[in-house]
């Protein structure tokens, strides 16, 4: 009987301080703890200056087990889209280049897929991380959840092991800007959440600037709810009624107290900024889902890749090495 395939999938940029340590704990993991399956490791490398891209190119040339994805410039979702279109094997383990999504969970993950669960995924309960963005983080979450049509996953960063039949079915979506956290909430089969607690990351920088989490974040709220636009329907109707009420108000007292009835300009400035501010908001806002509607009808590829190494023939016609 052939050996189950686990193809593990990493994303990197300026890991250099940590790829070399992963790469060792999980080869460490499959030696030890889970002999009896094949696995690969599939690295794709975001145009790193630090050295972490000759770290890959000269371990898979010794290491069979690593297969590297090149790209040419820093996309960064977009890399994750190309790599889930890259892996393969009877499942796939996806965990980030930083150690902060412990690879000690493999074996735990493996259990529970051979149990039956299709996708199986880390729950941070804590982290050692900032606490102030675990705050942020948690809050985003949860509102998230609640204007989302269908239930998010709180704590969920992607983390996990997904079936192929689940990675099939993510391929087949045609989505330049898929929230893939979203699509395992809304459409995943029966899946078992494992609870960790993240720890801090040893060596390196996060490379999640604001703007990057802002664009996620972003991306989840337009494609998972219609909440956001509708509120903005509303709080104009509500808008329009409170300054028809304060009209009436003012002249009704203006024509009572027409002498000494002084109504001052601070309410109407007041009023002013208060609706404008709420106005430039919801401009804003829609133009955030005009973003996400222009990145799909653009329908870029995902990312440009410039080499791939260790892959075979048949996975694309690529110049492979």
């Amino acid at each position: 009987m052939a050996r189950k395939m686990i193809c593990i999938g990493i994303g990197v940029y300026n890991e250099i301080s940590n790829i070399g340590l992963l790469v060792e704990k999980i080869t460490q993991i499959f030696q030890t703890e889970l002999p009896d399956y094949n696995y690969n490791i599939v690295i794709a490398d975001n145009k790193s200056t630090d050295g972490t891209r000759e770290w890959i190119v000269e371990h898979a040339k010794t290491n069979k087990h690593i297969k590297a994805i090149l790209n040419s410039t820093n996309l960064r979702p977009g890399s994750g889209l190309n790599l889930l279109q890259r892996v393969s094997g009877d499942c796939v383990i996806f965990l980030a280049g930083d150690l902060q999504d412990p690879p000690e969970l493999i074996p735990r993950f493996v259990q529970a897929w051979e149990e039956g669960f299709k996708i199986v995924i880390g729950i941070k309960t804590k982290s050692k991380e900032n606490p102030v963005m675990y705050t942020i983080r948690k809050l985003y979450y949860m509102g998230l959840d609640k204007i989302s049509e269908s239930p998010q996953i709180r704590q969920f960063t992607g983390f996990g092991l997904y079936d192929r039949k689940w990675i099939k079915f993510l391929k087949s979506i045609d989505d330049p800007v898929l929230y893939g956290r979203g699509v395992v909430a809304k459409y995943g089969f029966e899946r078992k959440e494992i609870e960790f607690v993240q720890p801090r990351r040893e060596h390196g920088q996060s490379k999640s600037k604001f703007m990057y989490l802002y664009r996620t974040g972003m991306s989840a709220i337009t494609a998972y709810s219609e909440i956001p636009l509708q509120l903005a329907t509303m709080m104009g109707f509500l808008c329009s009624l409170g300054s028809f009420i304060a009209a009436m108000v003012y002249l009704i007292l203006k024509l009572i107290y027409w002498e000494n009835f002084q109504a001052g300009m601070a309410p109407i400035l007041v009023s002013t900024l208060f609706i404008g501010s709420v106005i430039l908001f919801f401009i804003g806002l829609l133009g955030e889902y005009i973003i996400n509607i222009n990145k799909r009808v653009m329908n870029y590829p995902h990312v440009l890749e410039e080499r791939l190494i260790n892959f075979d023939e048949s996975d694309d016609s690529t110049d492979t090495e």
